[in-house]
C-alpha cells in the first residue's frame, strides 16, 4: 500500500521521504525512461543506515509504504556495531549483501584521467560480483516496497541502485542525476552523526569531500557500456538470467 505522501514525483525534490530518524532517503520512481513512460513509485526506496528509526518511522515504512524487504550493504563490521534495527525487530526481511571484503581490498586500477571513486565503484562489481548480482535477483523476486541502504546510502547504495536503473532502462541522465542527489544531504547525515555522537561538526571542505560527483557515476556507466555492454549486460554475463532481468524491469516499469 502507497499513501499520497509517496504520489509519483514529477522532479528530483519531490522524490524524497521524510522520516524522524533519516535524512537520505527517497523513492527511485518515477524516473524518466529510454522508451517511454516512468519507474514506478513504491517498488524501491534508497536510504542511509537505518540504525536510528524511530518507532513512527517503523510505522510509516511498513504500514505507510508496505516495506517488505531490506537490502543491507554493509559490512559484518558495521553491522555488529550497530546491532539489529527496528525495522529488523519489527518483522521487515532483512539480508545482507556487503559490497566491501571485511580486510585487504585492493582497488582496479583506472586512468589519471577519471574520478577517483570510479576504482571503488568498479572494486564492488569485482570484489563482490555475486552478491551485487544476489541483490538485484532478490530485487526482482520481491513483493512490497525494498528498501536498498548503506552507511550513508550514496556509494554502495548509490552503485547498485544506478546499476538497476541503467538496466531497467531509465534515461543516463536520470540515473546520474539521482546516484548525486545525496549530495544534498551529506550536511544534515553528519548534523545528525555528530549530534548523537558529542563529536564536532566537521567544516565545508569535509562535508565536500564526502559528497558524491556526478561525473564518477558518468565514468563508472560509460565503462560498463564499453566494457560489457551496460549494466545489463554486466548482470547478465555475472549470473542473472533473461527471466530475471524481464522480472526486474515489470517490477520497477
Amino acid at each position: 500500500m502507497v499513501t499520497d505522501a509517496a504520489a509519483v514525483p514529477t522532479t528530483s525534490a519531490d522524490r524524497w521521504l521524510r522520516f524522524e530518524g533519516l535524512s537520505n532517503i527517497r523513492d527511485v520512481g518515477g524516473l524518466p525512461l529510454v522508451d517511454g513512460g516512468r519507474t514506478r513509485t513504491g517498488v524501491l526506496l534508497r536510504s542511509e543506515s537505518l540504525d536510528h528509526v524511530t518507532p513512527g518511522d517503523v510505522r510509516q515504512l511498513v504500514d505507510g509504504l508496505g516495506l517488505r524487504l531490506i537490502l543491507d550493504l554493509r559490512t559484518d563490521r558495521e553491522i555488529a556495531e550497530h546491532g539489529e534495527t527496528e525495522l529488523a525487530r519489527a518483522g521487515v526481511e532483512t539480508v545482507q549483501f556487503t559490497f566491501i571484503p571485511e580486510s585487504g581490498r585492493e582497488l582496479p586500477e583506472v586512468g589519471d584521467d577519471v574520478h577517483p571513486m570510479v576504482a571503488n565503484y568498479l572494486g564492488y562489481l569485482r570484489d563482490r560480483g555475486p552478491n551485487v548480482v544476489g541483490a538485484v535477483r532478490r530485487l526482482a523476486a520481491a513483493d512490497g516496497a525494498a528498501l536498498v541502504h548503506c552507511a550513508a546510502g550514496k556509494d554502495r547504495t548509490g552503485t547498485l541502485v544506478a546499476m538497476v536503473l541503467d538496466a531497467v532502462g531509465v534515461e543516463r541522465e536520470a540515473v546520474v542525476e539521482d546516484y548525486a542527489l545525496s549530495a544534498t544531504k551529506i550536511e544534515a547525515m553528519f548534523r545528525r552523526w555528530t549530534s548523537l555522537s558529542g563529536e564536532e561538526m566537521p567544516g565545508p571542505e569535509e562535508i565536500d569531500r564526502h559528497s558524491p560527483r556526478a561525473v564518477a557515476m558518468e565514468q563508472v556507466l560509460a565503462t560498463l557500456d564499453e566494457r560489457d555492454g551496460g549494466a545489463a549486460g554486466w548482470l547478465q554475463a555475472n549470473g542473472l538470467t533473461g527471466d530475471e532481468l524481464t522480472a526486474l524491469r515489470d517490477r520497477l516499469v
